[in-house]
């Protein structure tokens, strides 16, 4: 049996942060995680069609600090900050604070798993073949400089009978490395004959801890 571990959970704390970044005691702590969990939905849904890779949340005791990552910050903006406007009075009536809303830029959305496997999805609705649209994106991320790509498609593929897996592979993904940069994403295809499932891995390469960084914080912890 093989044992999965998601990729960006087993590199927490060593090459990346977490995605929600704030203190409760005990009895707010469930309270603010579904609060999370609801914004980011909201968000995800508001901004369907804005590429929005990953949300991250940031809080103090009078703040909300969301940071959107997108492929298409205009959109999120809108005319004059029309939309990022509405979208902050809808977070402000779910968390019932100050919101402050980043948004961050993608550069290369070819590299970015949680979008290439959002537009696979997309491309399998508009019956493109599974097999056409896998190859473009992966060709398309080794073009945009990944090291490595893995693309897993389950489900009655192209509505066959038996429900399978296929999955399309160039280059390296050291799933067990620490340090490897391995972005991943997950999406799903809702199809006349089913639900089908992409999953996504990129490698980007090694992440050099800076040693005098870690030292700096260790001391900082220390001193507490």
């Amino acid at each position: 049996m093989g044992q999965k571990v998601h990729p960006y959970g087993f590199r927490v704390g060593y090459i990346y942060d977490w995605k929600s970044r704030w203190f409760a005691k005990n009895a707010d702590f469930a309270k603010l995680l579904i609060e999370d969990q609801k914004i980011k939905k909201f968000v995800k849904k508001a901004l369907a069609t804005a590429a929005v890779s990953k949300i991250e949340i940031e809080r103090t005791s009078e703040k909300v600090r969301i940071l959107i990552f997108s492929a298409r910050p205009g959109i999120i903006i809108g005319r004059r900050g029309s939309e990022i406007e509405k979208l902050k009075e809808g977070i402000q009536s779910m968390a019932g604070k100050e919101v402050v809303i980043d948004i961050k830029e993608i550069k290369n959305a070819n590299t970015e798993a949680q979008l290439v496997c959002e537009n696979i999805a997309f491309q399998i609705e508009k019956r493109i073949p599974h097999k056409r649209a896998m190859k473009k994106a992966v060709q398309a991320a080794l073009d945009g400089g990944a090291k490595g790509v893995k693309i897993n498609c389950s489900g009655r593929l192209g509505g066959s009978e038996i429900a399978r897996d296929e999955v399309y592979r160039i280059g390296s993904i050291p799933a067990q490395t620490l340090r490897a940069d391995i972005d991943y994403g997950f999406a799903e295809a809702f199809t006349t004959y089913g639900l089908i499932g992409i999953k996504v891995w990129i490698y980007k390469g090694d992440k050099i801890l800076d040693k005098a960084k870690v030292e700096a914080e260790e001391k900082k912890s220390e001193a507490r």
